[in-house]
């Protein structure tokens, strides 16, 4: 009997000691985020008297947070700057919630993040021109939100990107050249904006695009001839929007679309076979409500 008390209290002992490696700093950025976002009124709250690994969402390795999931979770409130102090951090989802004010400057300390998912929120003001020193991000969704202001041109360092959505945002002026030089990325979503000018030639170069939604901004001039070099393009939404020539559209293999809009009125073009079976033609709305 005495053994088995000496070993209970020795596996307290060690459970309280794995406890104490997650640093003071993140456990303090967590209650934090918490206290910032109403976490008395969550769905899912956390015990802040239980260990943190045992907090709702929150993954723990190696004596470090490396991901939080609190989507869907009734957060509201703002985020907080310690936020930054997360910084082995990989994924943090904090989509389909009420979370408001604009998004802190402290994020992009985040080196480690691949995955930042805010859609759905209220978050305003500009996005963060530091947002481009999260270098191993995949995936940057912020769809649905009240983010204004120009596109950071520093976006076009997150070289490693897959996923882009900034749709139905308020954001202003051109698409930044330097998303061309996102060329892995595989989603660009800038549906519903204020967006005007000319795209971009060099979208070209992203020749592993399998969505591209422009649709609902003001956008003009004419369709690049380098969309033609989109060969994996799947769905291509450009509808609602200023363009004085669409003759470019024919330069694109659309044989394998799933999803072409455009504003067709009286124009006539002569597609590269397109396969009518296969492709919608109608006007839609870019929407996303997966989790991650």
């Amino acid at each position: 009997m005495k053994k088995l008390i000496i070993l209970s209290v020795l596996l307290i002992m060690a459970n309280q000691v794995i406890f104490a490696r997650v640093s003071k700093a993140e456990k303090v950025a967590l209650i934090d985020l918490y206290e910032n976002t109403n976490g008395s009124s969550w769905l899912k709250q956390w015990n802040l008297q239980q260990p943190v690994n045992e907090w709702y969402g929150v993954k723990v390795e190696g004596n470090h947070i490396v991901e939080i999931n609190l989507f869907r979770n009734n957060l509201s409130g703002t985020l907080p700057q310690s936020i930054g102090n997360l910084t082995h951090l990989r994924i943090l989802n904090l989509a389909f919630n009420t979370l408001s004010g604009e998004l802190p400057k402290s994020i992009s300390q985040l080196k480690k993040l691949e995955v930042l998912k805010i859609e759905m929120n209220r978050f305003k003001g500009d996005l963060p021109q530091e947002i481009g020193n999260m270098e191993n991000l995949l995936e940057l969704s912020a769809f649905n939100n009240f983010f204004s202001g120009h596109i950071p041109q520093s976006i076009g360092n997150l070289l490693n990107l897959r996923v882009l959505n900034l749709s139905s945002n308020n954001f202003v002026g051109k698409i930044p050249d330097s998303i061309g030089s996102l060329t892995r990325l595989e989603s660009l979503g800038l549906f519903e904006n204020t967006l005007e000018g000319d795209i971009p030639r060099n979208l070209g170069n992203l020749v592993l695009l399998k969505e591209l939604v422009l649709a609902n901004n003001q956008l003009g001039g004419e369709i690049p001839e380098e969309f033609g070099q989109l060969a994996s393009l799947k769905v291509l939404q450009i509808q609602n929007n200023k363009f004085n020539s669409y003759k470019n559209l024919e330069l694109m293999d659309t044989r394998e679309f799933l999803v072409f809009d455009y504003d067709k009125g009286d124009i006539k073009l002569d597609f590269k076979d397109v396969n009518f079976t296969k492709t919608r033609m109608a006007d839609t709305k870019f929407e996303d409500d997966n989790e991650h």
